[in-house]
């Protein structure tokens, strides 16, 4: 590894030293995954085009609850077909040798992480789980998994099974998806949000991975490690708001490559072990 780096590492082989990892939709890429925000996250109803900052809304669902659905089913479908990469199991090595000094942060709802070995206590999904649904009129039934639903590129229209799969056992409502749209806040009960900043109060190094920073909250993260002084390493082919994060910060570095390249090296040297 680069020498800046190694300098930038070593002090969070210190016992007591907190690791906060944020990762975003770059390291899911490396699975197959897109970001679905360019043509191929295009939906039409009726006539008329839109985009995912369009379908992605609760206003969009109260509209068109079975267009909605049936544009999520068709990407978590996507979701499901992936596998966990090698930085996810490098993320999994360095939790299982830190335990409670790791935290992991990730705006991907593609539960990649989970089925990579991530623990539940110790990673704060901050736009939710495409694995998960709950009620839409938030009637008290809790979080539920997904049904299992195929949806077939040309179905127009949810079957009468499937709309009886995705409504609420408890109240007959819609179910929705479990993750955050654009036009909601963040919150603890279903986002962990506050959790999420009290990690980065009390983290000694943040690993930014294959994120933009597009939302707010990943961006006040990044913001305030560096206003508390905590060495920033940014790992994206891209240069972006993170990056310049970490070249304001007093110890700050960023790696112009793939997490999948890059990762399982610092683990190996976080935690003298192979990934």
């Amino acid at each position: 590894m680069e020498p800046e780096l190694v300098a930038l590492l070593e002090p969070s082989k210190e016992p007591g030293a907190e690791i906060l990892v944020l990762t975003g939709a770059g390291i899911s890429a490396e699975s197959g995954i897109p970001t679905f925000r360019g043509k191929e996250g295009y939906w039409v109803i009726g006539s008329k085009n839109y985009m995912p900052e369009e379908m992605a809304t609760l206003a969009m669902f109260e509209l068109h609850p079975e267009q909605v659905w049936r544009w999520y089913l068709m990407r978590f479908g996507v979701c499901r077909s992936a596998e966990p990469n090698l930085a996810h199991r490098a993320l999994v090595a360095l939790e299982n040798a830190l335990c409670d000094r790791f935290t992991l942060v990730t705006q991907n709802i593609d539960g990649l992480h989970r089925r990579a070995g991530s623990s539940g206590a110790r990673t704060h999904c901050i736009h939710g789980d495409a694995a998960y649904v709950r009620c839409a009129t938030e009637c008290g039934v809790g979080i539920l998994p997904l049904p299992a639903i195929h949806v077939d590129a040309g179905q127009k229209d949810l079957t009468s099974e499937q709309r009886r799969q995705l409504s609420c056992p408890h109240c007959g409502g819609w179910l929705r998806p479990h993750v955050l749209w654009f036009d909601e806040c963040y919150d603890e009960e279903n986002y962990h949000a506050e959790s999420a900043l009290r990690a980065a109060q009390t983290a000694s190094l943040l690993i930014v991975i294959g994120t933009s920073g597009a939302t707010s909250l990943p961006m006040r993260i990044g913001v305030l490690c560096q206003q508390l002084g905590a060495a920033i390493i940014d790992i994206n082919p891209e240069p972006n708001p993170f990056s310049a994060i970490a070249q304001r910060a007093k110890r700050g570095h960023a790696v112009r490559c793939s997490a999948c390249k890059a990762l399982p090296g610092i683990v190996e040297y976080l935690t003298g072990r192979g990934v």
